[in-house]
């Protein structure tokens, strides 16, 4: 226990001694401060108005209120300001969820655009399911989603049950996500791919994204999700090369994302890859543009921006709020390089409904044209929107 604590806790038991007799911090024995650190005259004030200077240690001022001063948090601006989420088709897919046990990253991640796509209209409707638990692996200072290094064992029912849901939905184009799971031996891989094939095989017209971990740079797993079935193959480096260790686990990092993106097309040519970088955590502009060469250098497709949104207080905070004007820029420099597709707005996320409304008119020419789609493993399906 460090003296600090002795120091408080003599205090406490002696009735308070130090502060019901007013007793001065000079008459503190001298022989019972054994080290160079605050002692208990630095955390009372001297009087209502007044607080006890720096001492020799080094130690700051002590905020009124007894704790230490915080930086001052950016107030939210207007434009990333949303309505609440209603809607029939909202309650109904939030009721189903809970029924069938599921989770989605639109509910953990607490996305803003949440009503919008729950809430859409026949051809519009999507939504991103999380399979394999709410309980991740990592720890990635910008995720809200809880973290353990034993989480829950896999449920042996999701994939039929997820299946089943998405085909009572009457979703047109679904988003299949996960936690990390580095505490299985292939990330969960197996599991990726049999949810896809039981959607598929239920209504072969869904149309199915699958954004991936980083399954801790093992190829095969990225191959064996990359020829499931699926019509996109989404993985996020979330942010610039410069920045990762500051924003990611330390098991992630940019060159093995970008691995993962690379193998995901060579496992399957033809196939629309995706990726996304949050704005906001202190990225330079040159670094911004250096990552789009990458992506572009490994063929992936389609690129989103959106701004890092900070989860509770115990996670990284906002260091700017991006304005529309900044993402407006990027969305034409990325467009300049010639991506697929751009997704750019404060709002934006990874799976953003507007951009799955986009993807979906690609695949469904790319059907028409006979061209390489959502092919499972040995049997051809047809990629097109309901």
């Amino acid at each position: 226990m460090s003296a600090i604590c002795v120091r408080a806790r003599t205090g406490v038991r002696s009735g308070l001694r130090f502060l019901s007799e007013s007793a001065p911090a000079s008459t503190i024995p001298a022989q019972k401060k054994k080290f160079d650190g605050p002692g208990l005259e630095h955390f009372i004030k001297n009087s209502a108005n007044e607080e006890t200077p720096v001492g020799a240690s080094g130690c700051g001022p002590v905020a009124p209120s007894g704790k230490l001063p915080r930086k001052p948090r950016e107030r939210m601006p207007e434009w990333l300001k949303t309505k609440i989420p209603t809607g029939s088709n909202f309650a109904r897919i939030k009721e189903n969820l809970r029924d069938l046990k599921l989770h989605t990253v639109c509910e953990e991640a607490r996305c803003p655009n949440i009503g919008e796509c729950w809430g859409g209209k026949k051809g519009t409707a999507t939504a991103t399911i999380m399979l394999m638990g709410d309980t991740c692996t990592r720890g990635c200072r910008f995720c809200g989603v809880k973290t353990s290094r034993t989480p829950p064992p896999l449920d042996a029912a999701e994939p039929v049950n997820t299946a089943d849901a998405i085909a009572k939905w009457g979703l047109d184009y679904v988003v299949l996500t996960s936690v990390d799971r580095d505490d299985l031996a292939d990330g969960g891989s197996a599991h990726f791919a049999q949810t896809v094939m039981e959607i598929k095989k239920r209504n072969p017209k869904i149309l199915v994204e699958c954004l991936t971990p980083d399954f801790a740079g093992d190829m095969a797993a990225v191959a064996h999700v990359a020829r499931s079935g699926l019509d996109v193959y989404a993985h996020n480096i979330e942010t610039v090369e410069a920045l990762q260790r500051t924003v990611r686990d330390h098991r992630a990092n940019f060159a093995q994302s970008l691995s993962v993106l690379k193998e995901a097309k060579r496992a399957k040519p033809g196939l629309i890859t995706k990726t996304s970088i949050m704005l906001g955590v202190g990225e330079l502009d040159d670094q911004v543009e250096k990552a789009l060469v990458d992506l572009r250098a490994a063929d992936v497709d389609v690129v989103t921006f959106g701004q890092y949104m900070q989860p509770t207080k115990r996670h990284m905070m906002v260091k700017e709020y991006v304005k529309p004007e900044k993402f407006q820029h990027w969305q034409t420099r990325a467009e300049a390089l010639g991506f697929l597709y751009v997704a750019s707005g404060p709002l934006v996320r990874s799976s953003y409904k507007a951009g799955e409304y986009f993807l979906a008119n690609v695949l469904k020419t790319r059907a028409g044209d006979g061209a390489t789609g959502g092919a499972t493993e040995g049997a051809a399906v047809p990629a097109s929107s309901a």
